[in-house]
């Protein structure tokens, strides 16, 4: 499957709720932000979020960053209105928590039609299950709900993220088979830079597409772990022209650094020039 063309380098966790935070979001260096009626509203605030996200979406202003909303899960109260108010809103998917199956998704469908969906990964069943949730036609996108998997694991805080490695492997490979957007999880710890660039360098290396960010100042560590460095596009750029003066000539085998280029080192070469095309064409909109 091609990769994701649309750039997902930082993805950041709005209140529904705050009309403070919403109208600071329109600023942010966010390439996508999701408008949580979750987890980021208290219970007494959950039916008013609504009105007040639908407000600040028809306002406007948040420019080309992709717009997600996240639900409450439909086996609360509050799961069916928000899916169905959020189906109005306008955003550019919906995001479910928990999703352990694809009939999850079904029933979410059922409610939102057409509007694409996006799941949240972060249950030991759901990443069992995760090439068939991934199958599921309406999904664009899985983000990695890495506090709620370690809860459920019972695992113990390790900086390399071992104990869940299992499942987010799952994750990715069910993604790139079915050519979804891979968000990784959060990190919790938001003012420790080198924290996060090694969690950001980590997810990169595995085949994320970005990062969910709970604290503006996390925008620039994830922009730059996820966006191709220079030295990535000189190498780039060297791939492609050996292996086309190769094919021009029609003699030899391309060799660069002392290794053979071959057509598969060139498809890698142009997503890398492709996504920092990409990354150009978002800062300018």
């Amino acid at each position: 499957m091609p990769s994701i063309a649309r750039p997902l380098r930082s993805v950041l966790y709005i209140p529904g709720s705050k009309p403070r935070a919403l109208d600071k979001a329109r600023g942010l260096p966010a390439d996508a932000i999701i408008f949580d009626l979750e987890d980021a509203v208290i219970p007494e605030e959950k039916v008013a979020a609504r009105a007040t996200l639908a407000e600040a979406l028809e306002t406007g202003g948040y420019g080309a960053r992709m717009k997600i909303i996240r639900i409450n899960g439909l086996d609360t109260e509050w799961g069916a209105d928000d899916a169905k108010a959020a189906a109005a809103m306008g955003a550019d998917a919906i995001l479910l928590p928990k999703v352990n199956t694809p009939a999850d998704l079904d029933a979410l469908a059922a409610i939102t039609g057409d509007v694409p969906l996006w799941a949240m990964m972060e249950t030991p069943l759901g990443m069992l299950n995760a090439a068939a949730i991934a199958a599921h036609p309406k999904l664009q996108g899985m983000v990695m709900g890495t506090n709620d998997l370690a809860k459920d694991l019972q695992t113990r805080f390790r900086a390399d993220r071992l104990p869940m490695m299992a499942g987010l492997g799952l994750c990715v490979l069910a993604g790139k088979a079915y050519g979804i957007a891979l968000i990784d999880g959060v990190y919790n710890a938001y003012k420790d830079d080198e924290g996060l660039k090694l969690e950001c360098d980590q997810g990169r290396d595995m085949g994320f597409d970005g990062k969910t960010l709970i604290h503006p100042a996390q925008l620039e560590g994830a922009n730059t772990a996820f966006t191709p460095s220079e030295a990535e596009v000189e190498l780039a750029q060297r791939q492609i022209a050996a292996f086309e003066e190769c094919e021009a000539t029609g003699q030899g085998v391309a060799v660069v650094d002392g290794k053979i280029v071959e057509n598969l080192h060139v498809a890698t070469a142009r997503e890398t020039l492709a996504k920092l095309e990409a990354i150009a064409a978002l800062a300018t909109e």
